[in-house]
């Protein structure tokens, strides 16, 4: 019995393995042609070419084949994401938001007091900014996890850009209202970047460009801090380390305070201590959390019982009680001042976007969800519009609150409705007691909030991965440091861009060979075991072809044509008849990508070579046969693969030396 079935399985394995040598071998003797596309209607190939650019993520898919009052219902919920989880909303989230509120608002009201300092404002500005767009943000906004409010690099550049059109000292009321205008202009922007689904214009300021940027700026915010830690009353106004190192040390002499020094540098060592503590110990995160409020409760009370305030401690002073006065009437709508402030707020509104969509993406990886940039986009714009009404400047995503707000245990965004009321209570009822909170703790608390933008870790992998991406972390890093935080900012995405550029301008292209025992073929250089086929050459282009590239690709190939030639004259061997261009990569052509592909056939028949085409694509092919660049090649020189057009040049080749 045993016997039996075990002829009877090697019968069945010798029929399989007979049938699969039949296709091998059908497969040998024939040859697949390239099949030209149906002929599309020229409105429906503009129609898809702009879907493609604009509406790639289907945002109508979710509305397809239902109801009428469905959709109605999927309308209200892609306008106001709280309708989509607020129905599942229960106490248990509820506790879970709560407890993550009240940690960010701990961490949230220092930070927002010592930012306002980076802006040039008062600091009831910063508490103003995380009132209002939080509350405006867990209404419209996709991310559960994001903490909205005023982070330290967009205030720095927003305030070295006002400060350039208005003195903040000499005209405070002037300054104050081009600052509302930069931020109803900030957010105006993002709502036209969502609106008109233009997301992608904030992916040309790459990972290393944004690195490098953040790096510089924590840099400067830290040097800038050096007023504060030190007591200094007459700093400078640059921002660049030069200046700024200049005008530290020419204070030493008679401008530094020693009762401010020790207070900064005891508290800025208590503050690193205790972010020591909640990076190593991730159950421990709520002592670096209460730490910059704590250190403010203290000091605070410090200098009330020493009355160091005489002594030359600069301190706080009196921050008006009350919420947000309404200043929709401060903003200019037009005018010169109008024409700056979109300026300014244009500026900003990239770099919060982009900070905004890093941290959101990166957080709803982590718990597996996805936010839609576009709406993110809508959303943190109408936050910031709510806000320039508000007395807010701009807000956007913070990291080191949302990282804390995640910690929390944040189930939904009522995270950030518990911060807007624990900021509206506090302006309401205990802004009076941060009169004599002294200036060196809001210093300390910038200077150990920034350290963790500096990521020498990312850094060291963007250098072992790519040396033109650590070209462009370096310069941004450099220019914010050297020149300006807004020069740095240009100098990112002016390499960001070039990089792009020579991308498209110098596309790659390499030889190909046969890998022994396969129909494979492979880059010799990644395989050197590869084996060229006599008589034919083969190569690859691994980009689409444009007027930017066109005439460097065919010079490209040319030159290795060339190369080759000489190499198989030098070693006796047959000469070059076929050129074969393998085009997977290649995936799409214009018109000056033809008339290249044209010189070039007619340069190779010349030197009677063939030019052979393996398995352009659909766009391709269509655009060949338009322009009937496929009757000039021949149809017959298009194969479906490498495979299949060498075998078939193989067979025609004549193998003379």
């Amino acid at each position: 019995m045993a016997h039996s079935l075990l002829d009877e399985h090697e019968t069945e394995l010798a029929i399989a393995m007979s049938s699969y040598s039949v296709i091998q071998e059908k497969e040998k003797s024939s040859v697949h042609r390239v099949k030209v596309p149906p002929r599309k209607n020229v409105i429906e190939e503009v129609r898809t070419t702009l879907r493609e650019i604009f509406f790639a993520d289907d945002p109508l898919r979710s509305f397809r084949g239902r109801s009428r009052t469905k959709k109605i219902a999927l309308g209200f919920q892609a306008m106001f994401p709280i309708l989509e989880w607020g129905s599942q909303y229960n106490y248990k989230k509820f506790v879970c938001d709560l407890i993550a509120g009240l940690t960010i608002a701990s961490l949230a009201i220092p930070q927002d007091i010592a930012y306002s300092n980076l802006a040039h404002l008062n600091p009831q500005y910063g508490l103003y900014t995380s009132s209002i767009p939080p509350f405006v943000y867990a209404v419209l906004g996709s991310s559960r996890d994001i903490a909205i409010g005023p982070v330290a690099v967009v205030s720095l550049l927003m305030g070295s850009l006002l400060e350039k059109e208005i003195d903040p000292k000499a005209n405070p009321i002037e300054y104050r209202r081009l600052a509302f205008t930069a931020t109803f202009f900030a957010g105006l922007t993002q709502v036209a970047l969502g609106f008109f689904r233009l997301g992608f214009l904030v992916d040309f300021l790459s990972h290393a460009a944004i690195v490098g940027f953040m790096a510089g700026a924590a840099v400067t915010i830290a040097l800038q801090q050096l007023r504060g830690l030190l007591g200094i009353e007459d700093f400078t106004r640059e921002t660049d380390i030069v200046s700024v190192m200049k005008s530290a040390s020419g204070s030493a002499h008679h401008g530094w305070n020693w009762q401010t020094i020790v207070i900064g540098i005891c508290f800025l060592f208590f503050l690193l201590v205790t972010k020591q503590i909640g990076r190593r110990n991730k159950r421990l995160f709520w002592v670096a959390a209460v730490a910059p409020m704590t250190s403010v409760a203290l000091s605070t009370i410090f200098v009330y019982i020493t009355r160091a305030d005489k002594h030359g401690v600069r301190i706080v002073g009196k921050i008006p009680k009350g919420i947000n006065k309404l200043s929709a009437n401060q903003i200019y709508y037009s005018g010169g001042y109008a024409a700056k402030g979109f300026k300014i707020g244009a500026i900003a509104a990239f770099v919060a976007l982009t900070e905004a969509l890093v941290i959101g993406r990166t957080f709803a990886a982590i718990k597996d969800y996805n936010i839609d940039g576009n709406k993110e986009m809508m959303a943190l714009g109408i936050m910031n519009i709510a806000g320039s009404f508000a007395s807010g400047y701009i807000a956007t995503g913070s990291f080191s609150r949302t990282s804390v707000n995640n910690m929390a245990g944040c189930r939904t965004a009522v995270s950030n409705m518990v911060l807007s009321t624990v900021v509206l209570l506090t302006l309401e009822l205990i802004t009076p007691l941060f009169h004599y909170t002294p200036n060196a703790i809001l210093a300390a608390i910038i200077t150990s909030a920034v350290v963790g933008l500096v990521d020498f870790h990312a850094a060291w992998i963007i250098w072992k991965i790519d040396k033109m991406d650590f070209i462009a972390c370096l310069g941004a890093f450099l220019g914010v440091l050297f020149v300006s935080v807004e020069i740095g900012l240009l100098i990112a995405v002016s390499i960001s861009l070039a990089r792009i550029i020579l991308h498209v301008m110098r596309p790659h292209t390499a030889l190909l060979g046969n890998i022994p025992g396969t129909s494979l073929y492979r880059n010799m250089e990644q395989y050197p075991e590869a084996l060229t086929v006599p008589g034919v050459l083969i190569t690859t282009i691994d980009s689409a072809m444009y007027f930017s590239n066109s005439n460097y690709v065919r010079e490209r190939i040319l030159g290795c044509l060339s190369d080759e030639q000489e190499k198989a004259k030098e070693m006796g061997q047959a000469k070059i008849q076929f050129l074969v261009i393998e085009m997977s990569a290649v995936s799409d052509v214009d018109t000056s990508a033809i008339h290249a592909l044209e010189e070039l056939h007619r340069t190779l028949k010349k030197r009677e070579v063939q030019l052979v085409l393996a398995n352009p694509g659909q766009k391709v092919i269509y655009k060949f046969d338009e322009s009937k660049l496929n009757e000039m090649i021949g149809n017959d020189n298009m194969f479906l693969s490498v495979a299949e057009a060498v075998r078939t040049c193989s067979s025609k080749a004549k193998y003379e030396i």
